[in-house]
């Protein structure tokens, strides 16, 4: 075997032992009988601009693609790859949205919440069994359990940011083509340099958070008031 063969195989089975690491709570649950195991998670907590999104993606058996992981340490495009490698091999994934208006009156963390449960009752079929990224979905009245950095350890829920992530990236370069001052197809919302330079040129826009302080510092300098936090 040359040196080369040595560090693929070296590289596959490491990647094959982090991937059998990913899907021990899915497995897990489906040791205790539950079968279509579901997770949900959400992206765009932090922008100042654009909808929070959420996904659920319910699967019967490991989905076991390679590079599946958080949706912040996949890169563009093995993202896309991957959503679409999500959707042919899970039983059903939906998605879910939270406005900014939603965003603005009920707060990031319960907007987020909202866009989960809309993404959970999208589904064509309920999962027996729910994971999530550290939170609770009230709504779902099923066996859940709550997973700190769930995103990052356990497969269905790395899915379900990924397909989430794929879904408002698409979302955010739309917003680009409508209104393309501000390079939302290249920060997708979040408060790049570039952002806030275009943020404090232009003023805000019907999509940016008009709660969010930097988007309130921005209208306060422009027109001398700004909404309460």
């Amino acid at each position: 075997m040359t040196q080369k063969q040595r560090k693929a195989k070296t590289k596959y089975e490491r990647e094959r032992r982090r991937l059998h690491r990913l899907h021990r709570f899915e497995n897990a649950a489906r040791g205790r009988g539950f079968i279509y195991v579901g997770g949900v998670d959400e992206v765009g907590r932090g922008p100042l601009a654009g909808p929070v999104v959420a996904a659920c993606v319910v699967a019967s058996k490991p989905l076991l693609l390679h590079g599946l992981n958080d949706s912040k340490q996949v890169q563009p495009e093995l993202r896309k790859r991957l959503a679409d490698e999500i959707k042919t091999r899970a039983d059903c994934w939906a998605i879910g949205e939270a406005s900014v208006a939603e965003i603005d009156r009920l707060n990031i963390y319960y907007a987020s919440i909202l866009a989960m449960e809309r993404a959970i009752a999208a589904l064509p079929r309920m999962p027996e069994y729910l994971i999530t990224d550290a939170v609770r979905v009230r709504s779902y009245q099923g066996p859940q359990e709550p997973l700190i950095k769930g995103d990052a350890r356990c497969a269905v829920v790395a899915a379900a940011s990924i397909v989430a992530k794929v879904y408002r990236d698409a979302l955010l370069e739309e917003l680009d083509r409508e209104d393309p001052r501000y390079g939302f197809a290249s920060h997708k919302g979040y408060s790049t340099p570039e952002h806030l330079i275009a943020l404090e040129r232009y003023g805000p826009c019907v999509h940016h958070r008009a709660h969010w302080r930097r988007v309130q510092a921005v209208m306060l300098e422009l027109f001398g008031n700004a909404t309460n936090d």
